[in-house]
């Protein structure tokens, strides 16, 4: 069986449901968040979680991401960029070390460079799996949930790498938080399809590497899990979002 059958398979046993997206709707007030689409996850050879070679699903990943951000950023609308980041010698397992500070694996990839500059961009440096808890500050404050407040947003688009990992521990946590009246104001989270991606591990590579079996990591079988719990969890999937010309 091929990883193509079995995502077959889960699409057959447990399909998503898809909506679209309209960041324009006047009832809504909606935010783009990115997560961690850095060198050190989406730049080819950038590190030891990088790709290693080009990669078509994260590729369209970026470009969807870019046309997301300029159109956000022309409209005057808020975004909130996540990039890992990790202090040089304290690794997250269970993964090696990777997006150390000053390796420049922790920066935006070219792509999206220009966010560093951009008035409507919100950076926020990451020091674990999870954006929402990296989010948090010595006082207890939360630069996610302060973000949301401070801008009025009522929805939320996510998109970034790792589909099943950074963006879900988000998204679910992100979901809880709401829920827990941390952001009042946020009535929805979509994540959008294509605007996501996660990596590409065979398992017959992981187990000629020494990682193991239980290392393997099909990118589309992952990718399709990652939806799925989200939205099981209460996020709204996106396969098309309206952009006016």
């Amino acid at each position: 069986m091929t990883t193509r059958d079995l995502t077959d398979d889960l699409e057959a046993a447990m399909p998503l449901a898809f909506t679209e997206f309209d960041p324009s709707a006047t009832d809504r007030r909606a935010g783009l968040v990115i997560v961690d689409e850095v060198n050190g996850f989406a730049t080819v050879g950038a590190g030891a979680l990088a790709p290693t070679e080009p990669d078509e699903f994260i590729t369209n990943m970026v470009e969807e991401t870019v046309i997301l951000a300029r159109y956000f950023t022309a409209q005057g609308w808020p975004i909130l960029a996540f990039q890992d980041t990790h202090i040089p010698g304290k690794p997250e397992p269970p993964y090696p070390p990777h997006c150390e500070a000053g390796t420049g694996e922790e920066e935006l990839v070219p792509e999206l460079k220009w966010l560093e500059q951009d008035a409507n961009t919100t950076l926020v440096r990451k020091d674990c799996i999870n954006g929402f808890i990296g989010a948090m500050r010595s006082d207890g404050s939360n630069a996610v949930a302060d973000w949301v407040t401070e801008n009025g947003i009522t929805d939320l688009l996510v998109v970034g790498i790792c589909t099943d990992i950074c963006v879900m521990d988000f998204v679910l946590t992100s979901l809880s938080a709401r829920n827990h009246d941390m952001m009042p104001g946020l009535k929805d989270i979509y994540v959008y399809d294509e605007g996501c991606s996660t990596y590409h591990l065979p398992r017959h590579v992981a187990e000629e590497i020494g990682h193991g079996a239980a290392a393997a990591h099909p990118q589309d079988v992952t990718h399709y899990m990652g939806l799925y719990f989200m939205a099981s969890r209460g996020a709204q999937l996106v396969n098309k979002v309206i952009l006016p010309a």
